[in-house]
């Protein structure tokens, strides 16, 4: 392989310049910042500032409402991975057998990637109004009483459900893509050796997406923990009595609303950790199950 070689060493480093003034602005600054304000503690006036430490970090694990929503986070995120790389599976596998549609299938199937977090949370909202929504008339007729907004288990499938909604465009493209590198020779040897369709999913199929299911899972637990907050926020605002008060959600809320900023600061820390360690673990070893 041909390497480069710059006579000029400046030049690297000036081609290097914009994307490292990016990285430091807006993720190495904020994030130092952060560390920073976790071990203080601000006046109710946000005037003046004492250093105490580790205080912020030990309230924060003494809290039950803190301990509840890593509960919180947990399920939801789990929940939103399984759901949203689940259907885009089955989709994208639908998509794999067609043949003439198939183009027509994949352009609107990839149109709700392209809808914001927040219009995603009130589309859904309004699908699942108890009042005016179509959702809660269907399952009425099934005897089912639908109403998010005072049952913890209604308010945590809504914003489930909006969240893998907006994903499942994302994983689909993927599981199309690692569809279609699958040489169709592989499946055909396996159908004459008179393997159904189903063994031949298990045992040839879904190894051979093993790099393209462990990627989508990175992505998409990251996805669940950070860009969620628009549909919490659009939807349900964390509750009812903090049933869907995910962790990055409680960042802003005590943060932004309840002006407890040192708090809100050890919780991004605590978030920006459990999300590094979560990657570490994935990479050490879910990957080595990953055939390449």
């Amino acid at each position: 392989m041909k390497r480069t070689i710059f006579s000029n060493q400046l030049l690297p480093w000036l081609l290097l310049a914009p994307q490292l003034a990016i990285t430091f602005i807006f993720f190495l600054w904020p994030a130092g910042q952060a560390i920073r304000q976790s071990f203080l503690r601000e006046d109710a006036f946000g005037i003046n500032s004492s250093f105490v430490g580790l205080a912020n970090f030990r309230a924060l694990l003494d809290s039950p409402e803190y301990l509840n929503s890593l509960q919180v986070t947990a399920i939801f995120a789990v929940s939103v991975t399984v759901m949203s790389m689940g259907v885009a599976l089955l989709l994208a596998i639908a998509v794999d057998r067609m043949l003439k549609s198939a183009r027509v299938y994949t352009t609107l199937l990839v149109w709700p990637y392209a809808v914001a977090p927040a219009v995603a949370g009130i589309l859904w909202w309004f699908i699942f109004n108890p009042t005016i929504g179509v959702m809660p008339y269907v399952l009425d007729m099934v005897g089912y009483d639908w109403n998010h907004i005072s049952s913890k288990t209604d308010a945590m499938l809504l914003v489930v459900i909006a969240s893998a909604w907006k994903q499942i465009s994302y994983n689909f493209l993927f599981f199309v893509a690692g569809l279609q590198a699958i040489p169709a020779s592989m499946r055909e040897a396996a159908a004459i050796d008179g393997a159904g369709p189903v063994r031949r999913f298990f045992d040839i199929t879904f190894p051979l997406l093993s790099p393209t299911t462990f990627f989508l899972l990175v992505v998409n637990i990251v996805y669940a923990m950070f860009d969620t907050f628009a549909v919490i926020d659009a939807t349900t605002e964390g509750g009812p009595a903090q049933a869907t008060n995910i962790m990055v959600y409680k960042v802003y809320f005590d943060g932004f609303v309840g002006q407890n900023i040192g708090s809100s600061a050890a919780q991004s820390v605590f978030l920006m950790a459990i999300v590094i360690t979560l990657t570490i673990i994935q990479f050490r070893w879910v990957e080595k199950k990953v055939e390449y």
